[in-house]
């Protein structure tokens, strides 16, 4: 399996699932015991962190997207890698293993574009701590300006996070499923995050607060430098500081002539181009702006990684 060792400093780590997804398209989600018809089979790669390394790759260039991960030493492994390779995202961080099937997501979307998601995580579960130690994936680490934790075994992000941190990076978490522990057990990983980007449901599921205001609190109260970003969906997103409150309106999809297809992934194109701004030393208020356009134009494409190349993005942030 060819794998590419890049040379110049990078951008962004991104550290978590790596998925095929299987959409299944359909006019309603099912009731309880109902069957409904599926009009429409889409496979295409997916995964959290798979998707936003591509994200912030098809804005940043080349090589400047690193992606860790663990696949399985089978098809769907192989043609992960050749995608990745595509795409720019460098893949040397990955780890393969013959015990456990690459990881697969099946998710049904009604004609809302709305979603249910099912995931076998399969090999991901594989990235363990002592993974980190790579000398090559620490180099990876060390040369990168923003590390983005999303969704590996858990011990292997609190390490990852006070790693990075002692080398100085801007660090990113999305809690996703993670958020289920609440917020007493994802206290090591809250020690040394600068940015928690994380939707309504998930706050609510760390600390128990629908207030966006006291929950950022919470956050602070372990970390003072931490930042929270409040991913709204159609509402945009707001940023809490200690001594800032940033709102960023959503991208109007129907004002710039395009509909909503597919909400799968979005708040992974959102958060691939918020670390890709950061990654180039933009401020707050521009890489919310970033974040937000290009999750709106992943609403408007059907597979999970249709997040917007560089130049799309900065077409569409002019009517931000």
């Amino acid at each position: 399996m060819k794998i590419h060792f890049p040379i110049a400093l990078i951008k962004t780590v991104v550290i978590g699932a790596i998925n095929w997804d299987i959409n299944l398209f359909v006019k309603k989600f099912p009731r309880e015991g109902e069957e409904v018809v599926v009009g429409r089979i889409l496979r295409v790669p997916g995964g959290k962190a798979g998707n936003v390394a591509v994200a912030a790759a098809r804005i940043l260039g080349p090589d400047q997207s690193a992606i860790f991960g663990g696949l399985g030493r089978d098809s769907v492994g192989v043609e992960q890698v050749k995608i990745f390779e595509k795409e720019g995202v460098i893949v040397s961080g990955l780890k393969f293993t013959d015990q456990v099937e690459s990881g697969q997501a099946y998710i049904i979307i009604d004609e809302q574009g709305e979603n249910m998601i099912h995931t076998h995580q399969g090999a991901n579960g594989t990235f363990t701590p002592t993974d980190l130690d790579d000398s090559l994936r620490q180099k990876l680490v060390s040369d990168a300006s923003v590390v983005t934790i999303m969704d590996p075994p858990f011990d292997t992000a609190v390490k990852l996070a006070a790693q990075s941190k002692r080398l100085k990076k801007t660090v990113v978490w999305d809690p996703g499923v993670k958020s289920e522990l609440g917020l007493h057990k994802v206290t090591p990983i809250l020690e040394n995050v600068d940015y928690v980007v994380a939707n309504e449901s998930e706050i609510l599921n760390l600390t128990g607060s629908e207030n966006y205001d006291s929950a950022a609190s919470l956050f602070r109260k372990i970390n003072e430098r931490s930042k929270l970003v409040a991913k709204l969906g159609a509402n945009g997103c707001i940023l809490f500081g200690k001594d800032e409150r940033i709102s960023s309106k959503a991208l109007d999809i129907e004002s710039v002539g395009l509909k909503v297809v597919n909400t799968v992934g979005c708040g992974d194109a959102f958060l691939g181009a918020f670390v890709a701004a950061l990654s180039e030393g933009a401020s707050d208020v521009d890489a919310l702006k970033w974040g937000n356009c290009a999750g709106g134009l992943k609403a408007t494409r059907s597979e999970t990684r249709g997040s917007p190349d560089r130049g799309t993005l900065l077409l569409h942030l002019k009517t931000l």
